[in-house]
């Protein structure tokens, strides 16, 4: 009798198959979440905690019309915060469960941001052209990001220039529509939600996630900039404002 009560078509296997199925379910995607931020972090990506949406269109901070809702770090010491330690981002993830990411750029890695449409046409471009592009992430507004090593040398402080050189107006003649986010700015990291509707997110493009090696941005620039040339040219008097705005 002890021996049915105990086997797997007993009693106690049904009760305890019962309970299994009583227990609280995990919120979906929050295992995924986790192992998305820390595979970011094991590629050498620094993190450290952004806002998440508010309600409709608004941010969870309190900072009444925030320009950048949602996409902007929580702390003011972010640049000193961002760390790729896997234990400092398990704890972030576990206690701040709606919190996004950001990744501070010009430590380990830049961004080239460009118009998501122009952003599509380079990385057809690139491909057929057997250039290695590395991880790709596209947002909901309207972007694709593309990840590569940073062009600064933290040994050799003459080799850095802020951010704000590739923001500015005069720059956009350049490389019109495309933001390079070097030293002193950051991009939100996937998995990270938009305010709005609830299925936008920034997300990695299928086949180009942060498990893949940061390729030289020489390598991508040109086409980067040529398509987004041809973008510009499509929207006369839409130029892209320099983004993230400061906090």
């Amino acid at each position: 009798m002890s021996a049915e009560f105990g086997g797997p078509s007993g009693r106690q296997g049904r009760i305890s198959q019962w309970l299994r199925g009583r227990r609280p379910k995990q919120p979906a995607g929050d295992g995924g979440r986790e192992g998305l931020l820390l595979a970011a972090a094991g590629a050498g990506l620094p993190l450290a905690p952004a806002a998440h949406p508010g309600i409709g269109y608004g941010c969870s901070c309190d900072r009444v019309g925030c320009p950048t809702p949602a996409r902007h770090p929580v702390s003011f010491a972010w640049q000193t915060q961002s760390t790729t330690d896997r234990a400092q981002v398990e704890r972030w993830a576990r206690h701040q469960p709606e919190a996004n990411f950001i990744t501070a750029t010009g430590m380990t890695h830049d961004v080239l941001d460009v118009p998501l449409e122009a952003g599509r046409e380079a990385l057809e471009r690139l491909r057929l052209g057997g250039v290695e592009v590395g991880p790709v992430a596209e947002s909901d507004d309207g972007r694709m990001l593309f990840f590569t090593l940073t062009r600064g040398t933290p040994e050799d402080e003459d080799e850095w220039w802020p951010c704000e050189l590739d923001c500015h107006p005069e720059t956009m003649d350049e490389h019109p529509g495309l933001r390079w986010h070097c030293r002193g700015s950051y991009v939100l990291v996937p998995p990270a939600r938009l305010p709005g509707d609830t299925d936008r997110a920034v997300r990695w493009l299928a086949g180009h996630g942060p498990e893949h090696p940061l390729p030289d941005p020489l390598t991508l620039l040109e086409t980067l900039t040529d398509a987004c040339a041809r973008h510009t040219a499509d929207e006369p008097g839409h130029p892209a404002p320099a983004w993230p705005l400061r906090h």
